[in-house]
């Protein structure tokens, strides 16, 4: 009954006291109104072009999510799991370096332009899409088409694809069957995907400042030049409240559009719902869904790593450059040719990357199944904090990490404590999806079941052993690779707080992107790549584990 008492505290200690701390040192000297006078144009444009563009990436994002997660817990095909995973890793990317993915697509020197410029004679590039309102949303639905896969599927699975036959045998058409079937059982993992995909796409900030141009801005995107370039912290601090007034405002309301929609089922293995596609109609879906996740997903990812495999070269001054096959990125990672103090051996970065991920998943699932629990056994009592778990996807990773250095400076000053901040605020992310990814699964237990074991005299730790987690457990995994993947891409709030000695892949991957020439842009590449194939094998390995369990 008290399991509250964890994420409240932790959301207390770790999220209301940095804040409060950063917000009182911007109004310290009370000068709120002339802050927002200086901002107040730019806060309405941000405002209004977040949401704009918003609403077509969630769109979008859903229009190609829904199917693909009907497709992937229904049918199965060659390479399904291998898809489903590929599908996943563009979510663990740092925006820098999905950007770097999509530039080298689609950029003025991508793959698709210098294919189209020798096929074609031309000595331009004939796409010009950086800087333009599709490629945001493109590389929107790029990043959180896996979190609609990853949320509704696993829900998906546990459906009885008998009901729908029944339908079908009683004459509803296709579209009548998920309307009053599928979409009925279905309503609270797609709200809850839908809440996730707004917020992300709102607060979006590397995919807008570096392949929005200056026509496209966010809250997010402006806190971060009223902080970084301005140095206006009070400025930043209201365009921060604003922001969580939204985040507050948009919760709350979903949640109440989901409050009666759960309709409890009965859980069902993955394995009775799969089937291979027999009818021309299945196949032309499987088809159309896995040709639509090779180009949408897989294609960036490909051209990323090609590009990191190759360079640009010029024989002479006078000759054109030219692009190489090279693996001096991957070579020059294990080399301190410059003898830098700042150089940062692979192997450690990529050590400290996995155990903050680590932690940063064991905190999450641990908080968030508590969480999960209070609102879902005792509503009445908690409906609170599901609304104040969610308040940290719409704060600024900049407004957080100032934060903790502000709010905890003074503790951990001249220790190396400060490291144990990285996983804390990960987690604080990280949360709110395995909240969002169990709660679905553990509302669709019918209660008769729990009863029943009560009834025959297990306890209540039997039951949710032998009962609730074989139920959620999938869910409860969908979760954990999240939170795993979550931290291992976020670079926000670990550029502030990650020392020197305790570098992350993604802190190098940023500075390997900020210095100039060839050599470090195919250094930082290389490390992307390096990046990747470490979320491809932990989320082969949960995957893996969630099948034999």
């Amino acid at each position: 009954r008290r399991l509250w008492i964890y994420p409240a505290f932790f959301l207390l200690l770790f999220y209301l006291f940095p804040l409060v701390t950063i917000l009182q040192r911007s109004f310290g000297n009370g000068n709120i109104l002339e802050s927002w006078k200086s901002v107040e144009k730019t806060v309405l444009f941000a405002f209004q072009s977040a949401a704009g563009q918003t609403l077509l990436s969630v769109g979008f994002t859903l229009l190609i999510g829904l199917p693909g997660a009907y497709v992937f817990s229904r049918y199965r095909f060659v390479g399904r799991s291998f898809l489903r995973i590929l599908v996943t890793l563009p979510f663990i990317l740092p925006t820098v370096v999905a950007a770097a993915g999509f530039n080298a697509l689609l950029g003025p020197r991508g793959w698709l332009n210098l294919m189209l410029m020798r096929i074609s004679g031309l000595n331009q590039p004939p796409l010009a899409v950086i800087n333009s309102l599709g490629l945001v949303v493109l590389a929107h639905v790029f990043y959180n088409v896996s979190i609609v896969v990853r949320i509704v599927g696993p829900a998906l699975s546990q459906v009885d694809p008998r009901l729908e036959q029944s339908a079908a045998v009683l004459g509803a058409t296709p579209f009548k069957r998920f309307v009053t079937v599928l979409l009925p059982l279905l309503s609270p993992a797609i709200l809850s995907a839908l809440i996730l995909v707004f917020l992300f796409d709102f607060t979006s900030f590397g995919v807008i400042l570096l392949l929005g141009g200056s026509s496209i801005t966010t809250p997010e995107v402006e806190i971060y030049i009223q902080t970084m370039q301005y140095l206006n912290l009070p400025a930043a601090s209201i365009i921060t409240l604003l922001q969580l007034m939204c985040t507050l405002v948009l919760t709350w309301m979903l949640n109440r559009m989901g409050e009666g929609l759960l309709v409890p089922i009965l859980p069902r293995t993955d394995d009775l719902n799969l089937k291979k596609p027999e009818t021309r109609i299945e196949k032309i879906l499987v088809s159309t869904i896995i040709s639509t996740f090779i180009v949408l997903s897989v294609s960036p990812l490909l051209a990323l790593v090609l590009r990191a495999f190759f360079q640009w070269t010029q024989s002479s001054s006078n000759a054109m450059p030219q692009l190489q096959f090279s693996v001096a990125g991957f070579v020059n990672l294990f080399r301190n040719t410059r003898q830098s103090l700042f150089f940062v051996p692979p192997m450690a970065a990529i050590r400290n990357s996995l155990l903050f991920a680590g932690v940063s998943a064991l905190i999450s699932v641990s908080l968030g199944l508590a969480a999960t629990y209070s609102i879902v056994r005792f509503r009445k009592r908690n409906t609170w904090l599901e609304t104040a778990l969610m308040l940290p996807l719409g704060t600024s990773a900049v407004t957080l990490g100032l934060g903790y250095l502000t709010a905890f400076s003074g503790v951990l000053r001249g220790t190396q404590l400060t490291v144990l901040l990285i996983p804390l605020v990960h987690a604080l992310i990280g949360l709110p999806f395995v909240m969002r990814v169990v709660r679905p699964a553990l509302q669709s237990i019918p209660e008769s079941i729990l009863h029943a074991g009560a009834v025959l005299g297990a306890s209540a730790g039997e039951v949710w052993k032998k009962v609730e987690f074989p139920i959620i457990r999938r869910a409860l995994g969908a979760g954990a690779v999240f939170a795993f993947t979550i931290s291992l891409g976020e670079f926000g709030a670990a550029i502030f707080l990650a020392r020197p000695e305790w570098p992350t892949i993604t802190t190098v991957i940023f500075r390997s992107l900020n210095q100039p020439g060839e050599a470090n842009y195919n250094q930082a590449l290389a490390m992307a790549v390096i990046l990747l194939l470490i979320c491809f094998v932990a989320i082969l390995t949960v995957d893996r584990f969630q099948e034999k369990a």
